[in-house]
């Protein structure tokens, strides 16, 4: 009997973790401080620092199932979903991963133990082909010679791309830094499927499937081009899960693997489709995954860079399901069905499932109206065809603005006689793609990045004054053994009680100081790897490494901090309080001033709840609550409750904040020792920072003090102009409003008796042009405003065949405004003729075909402007 998925997920991390490999969970879907990827695509994405040697961590072996979503960015195989076996926009990447440790024999002796060996995934060895980069002897021999496959089935992969290194078996991060050789892993379904092996001409067919690419991290290239040796070479790996179970469980397609098949099945049943092999069906149970994970990692859809992406993931599928006769509303009933196939992957899931089921049911709502609004667009495209094919750029507009299918617009097109421009429309596609390319920063420079291997000891929880020595000084970004007056440059001790950047907490300020009064200000205080580095100017003396100073961190400005950085665990607590346990933070920033907090929530929190939370908050500050720390296993802070960051990596132990119970969270930063020390807890501002995420501004302490007391002399000010007190201000402003509304209606009435004298006066300076009605004047100390008003007074005098030109003149500036009646706009338009009297008086200007305006600036050009409207005018009638 095959093994689930389930069974061959767990299998996997079971083997690895008997080879010494730490299992790691996956990260978010949302790369964590990383702007070069749209989504997390490879399961080496959270391990990316650690091989570019700018992080440590406390294991050199690691294992992990990642979950990955491609369908946009730099890798996006969307269009492909659902019409082949084996690509999804959402699918689980198996990896393990070496730091150092150990290099291709041992990767390449795990893959094959793992594959064949009769106790774990039993492959046939005969079943199994590998290729290695050309020139990778040491991969070739290793397969040959140590694992026992014939040469046969090695196959060599060279430079296939145009250019050196850019091959199928060469793998990079980037155009620079890590690179190296790959060994691809194949497995042959046999002579009855179609298809060659890897590297030939035939390679795109079903027989020989990659199920395994072992990465094998060894370079690192410079930005112009050369090779240079890592000093720890690496293996990253990726197997995708639904592959391998295909293979397990001898089906030739991921669709039929056991989750798939329940999934589809499921679908059919609530669309009410019998049909259970049709590919529409495929494309929905893809989708549904990819749009529940991302939702459940805090993506809404919305118009914007990865909302966009949920957006058209979910209106390709439920424009799917309505071709297969769908019902409305169907595609949110889909999360319970996708939670019980997913087995335990689905755990994560079920605690949100109302929010999830919630944001697809509103969104398949907005998408039956956005479909129903490009069945109009396109029905008014076609009656305004002149010819007999719809442009490639309308069906790019209605493709990629309002999710149509192109094979439905060809549907529709082909029922009326009419054609479509198909080259046209991938011509635009190509320029989408493109754009999406130029959008991303893919091409960071790692290669000339610093490398710091030096250790810093943090002592500032307990001491804002140490003596230290200097272990390490750069200037310019170069290595020196002294800092003279004047410079600027970057400082590292062995041990410091300056916090440095993290957890949203800006770094510490302050002076390092020597015996001999050399000073050094820091302006701020970072964390490369494991060194702490004071960034800074070097005020007066000199510095050399090997020094003995002190470390004095700026105590007002820590204190400030502190008191902000515990108001933002009170916040969130009490927003998981008031709003509920979907809350969870995106992110923060915490200084001496203000804090900043954002979080997961889909809507505007109104202004009584916010004073809800407020009050909450500043409870808690007055219960002053004591500020606990302790250092435990990572697991054990889980379960007594403490909130993780999901984007972020913890060690085996962590530092756990707990204040009195109400708020537990893992937290590096520093804080106040109880929560009376706050004083005070002020909101600022609640706002959107991006679609599905609030962000709350708040202050803390004097500050607090200080923004309720501008706020109240701002009131008092605003009392004393309007002549009240505070508690009438609301009623006296109200009144001013009418008041004002009540001037201003009455002074709307006297323009618009203005502008029917003005219009009646004018109707005789009218002169006729073959048949036209031509007025044409210009009004002195006339606000502009007021030419919109007798124009249309006009046009309802004169009715047809009337051209109206009339101009102003307010502050130096020339305003200008044309009509047209309707029956003259196939000889005249409007916007035509505004722009010809616009560049005589150097002004800009248009409009429609029958009414426009513009402004100019020189003011003696326009008597000639107005006046050449005369002449101009027959030559448009000839």
């Amino acid at each position: 009997m095959s093994k689930s998925t389930a069974e061959i997920r767990q299998a996997f991390l079971d083997f690895f973790q008997n080879k010494g490999h730490k299992i790691i969970n996956s990260s978010s879907l949302v790369p964590a401080h990383d702007k070069t990827l749209l989504f997390t695509n490879a399961g080496m994405n959270q391990f990316k620092n650690v091989f570019l040697g700018q992080e440590k961590r406390t294991y050199t072996r690691a294992t992990s199932v990642q979950r990955c979503v491609r369908a946009g960015g730099k890798h996006n195989d969307l269009e492909k979903v659902g019409y082949t076996s084996r690509h999804h926009t959402f699918f689980e990447m198996l990896g393990n991963f070496s730091f150092g440790d150990y290099f291709k024999k041992e990767a390449i002796s795990f893959a094959w133990e793992l594959l064949t060996s009769p106790q774990w995934f039993a492959l046939p060895k005969d079943k199994l082909w590998v290729t290695v980069y050309a020139t990778d002897d040491e991969s070739f021999n290793i397969w040959e010679k140590e694992i026992g496959i014939p040469p046969i089935r090695i196959i060599r992969i060279g430079d296939n791309k145009g250019a050196p290194y850019l091959s199928d078996n060469f793998w990079q991060m980037s155009e620079t830094g890590p690179c190296g050789p790959c060994s691809e892993i194949f497995f042959d379904h046999g002579e009855d499927v179609f298809g060659d092996p890897p590297g030939s001409l035939g390679e795109e067919g079903d027989r020989y499937i990659e199920i395994w690419n072992l990465v094998f991290m060894q370079f690192n290239r410079q930005s112009n081009g050369s090779m240079l040796p890592l000093p720890q070479p690496s293996v990253d790996t990726g197997m995708g899960l639904e592959r391998i179970t295909a293979v397990l469980q001898d089906v030739n397609s991921n669709y039929n693997i056991d989750i798939f098949k329940e999934l589809i099945q499921s679908i059919a049943q609530v669309i009410g489709t019998t049909d259970l092999k049709n590919k529409s069906l495929h494309v929905i149970a893809d989708h549904i995954r990819a749009c529940a994970f991302l939702i459940a990692d805090g993506i809404l859809p919305s118009n914007e860079n990865r909302s966009y992406v949920l957006r058209r993931l979910i209106r390709r599928a439920v424009r799917h399901g309505y071709d297969l006769g769908a019902p409305k509303n169907f595609f949110f009933k889909l999360i319970d069905p996708l939670i019980h196939a997913m087995g335990p992957v689905g755990h994560d899931l079920r605690h949100q499932k109302k929010r999830i089921e919630s944001v697809l049911k509103i969104e398949e709502e907005q998408c039956s109206k956005t479909l129903e609004k490009g069945l109009i667009i396109l029905e008014t495209e076609l009656n305004r065809l002149s010819g007999d094919t719809l442009q490639g750029d309308i069906l790019f507009r209605l493709y990629d603005t309002f999710g149509f299918p192109i094979e439905l617009i060809e549907d529709i097109c082909r029922n009326r006689g009419l054609k479509v421009d198909k080259y046209g429309f991938l011509h635009e596609m190509k320029k989408q793609r493109q754009r999406s390319r130029n959008a991303s920063n893919f091409h960071i420079d790692y290669s000339n990045q610093l490398f710091i291997n030096h250790t810093s000891e943090f002592k500032g929880y307990k001491c804002l004054t140490l003596h230290a020595i200097i272990i390490l000084i750069i200037v310019n970004g170069k290595i020196v053994d002294t800092i003279c007056a004047g410079q600027n440059g970057i400082i590292i001790l062995e041990s410091t009680p300056f916090y440095p950047e993290g957890g949203g907490q800006i770094g510490d300020s302050g002076q390092l100081k020597s015996h001999n009064n050399a000073c050094f200000t820091v302006n701020d205080t970072k964390k490369y790897n494991k060194a702490i580095s004071h960034h800074g100017t070097m005020k007066n003396g000199i510095f050399n490494k090997g020094d003995d100073i002190i470390a004095q961190v700026c105590q007002e400005k820590r204190k400030r901090i502190c008191l902000n950085h515990s108001a933002t665990h009170l916040l969130q607590a009490s927003l998981r309080l008031l709003l509920g346990k979907h809350v969870s933070q995106k992110g923060s920033f915490i200084n001496d001033k203000i804090l900043r907090f954002d979080f997961s929530h889909h809507q505007v929190i109104n202004k009584e709840d916010l004073r809800k939370i407020e009050m909450i908050v500043n409870k808690q500050i007055r219960y002053n609550l004591p500020v606990e720390v302790n250092t435990m296993e990572l697991e054990k802070a889980i379960s007594r409750g403490a909130m993780a960051l999901f984007s972020e990596t913890y060690g085996k132990y962590v530092r756990v904040l707990e204040m009195g119970g109400f708020s537990v969270e893992l937290c590096g930063g520093t804080h106040v020792e109880h929560t009376g020390n706050i004083g005070l807890f002020h909101i600022i501002s609640e706002s959107s920072a991006a679609s599905g995420i609030r962000r709350i501004e708040a202050t803390t302490g004097e500050e607090a003090l200080f923004y309720i007391y501008q706020k109240n002399d701002i009131l008092t000010e605003l009392c004393q102009l309007v002549k009240t007190n505070q508690c009438q201000i609301k009623n006296k402003v109200q009144t001013l409003i009418k008041q004002k509304n009540t001037v201003e209606k009455n002074l709307n009435k006297i323009k618009f008796q203005q502008a029917v004298q003005k219009s009646k006066l004018l109707r005789n300076k009218a002169i006729k042009i073959k048949n036209i009605q031509l007025l044409v004047d210009h009004l002195e100390y006339l606000e502009p405003e007021m030419l919109r008003l007798i124009v249309d007074h006009l046009k309802n005098y004169f009715s047809s065949s009337t051209i109206i030109i009339l101009s102003t003149v307010i502050n130096n500036k020339i305003s200008l405004i044309v009509s047209v009646s309707l029956d003259l706009t196939k000889n005249f338009k409007a916007s035509d003729l505004i722009k010809t009297l616009a560049q005589q008086v150097n002004g800009k200007g248009g409009g429609s075909q029958q009414l426009a305006q513009a402004y100019g600036l020189n003011i003696q050009a326009l008597p000639m402007a107005l006046s050449s409207i005369k002449e101009w005018i027959p030559t448009q009638l000839k």
